[in-house]
């Protein structure tokens, strides 16, 4: 179960901060670099996300969106200092949950 939570923030890291990097250079102007590194981040996330154990690319990537929610709500308090309200909480309470009843519900 560790491996499986490492993959999906690691996996999180990569997509948040490469689409991160994407937002700077476009939208605020940073050097081409730092949308080539953003690229280069992104294209990482999709390969960390096949290394996980679960047989079922749409159910991993279902459960991974929950996972991409809280951490992006956790990104935007600790990186960009917005910080988030009850609601964004609820919110992303809500995926967490969503997420566990997909990876480990009973299955026949």
């Amino acid at each position: 179960m560790m491996s499986v939570i490492f993959l999906f923030l690691l996996a999180g890291l990569a997509e948040i901060g490469g689409g991160y990097l994407i937002w700077l250079w476009l939208r605020e102007g940073k050097p081409y670099y730092w949308g080539l590194m953003g690229g280069l981040s992104l294209a990482l996330y999709g390969v960390i996300a096949t290394f996980q154990s679960f047989p079922s690319f749409g159910r991993v990537y279902a459960a991974y969106g929950g996972v991409f929610i809280i951490l992006s709500v956790l990104w935007g308090w600790g990186i960009d200092r917005k910080t988030p309200d009850t609601y964004d909480w609820l919110g992303a309470s809500i995926c967490l949950v969503g997420v566990a009843v997909m990876l480990w519900g009973p299955r026949h």
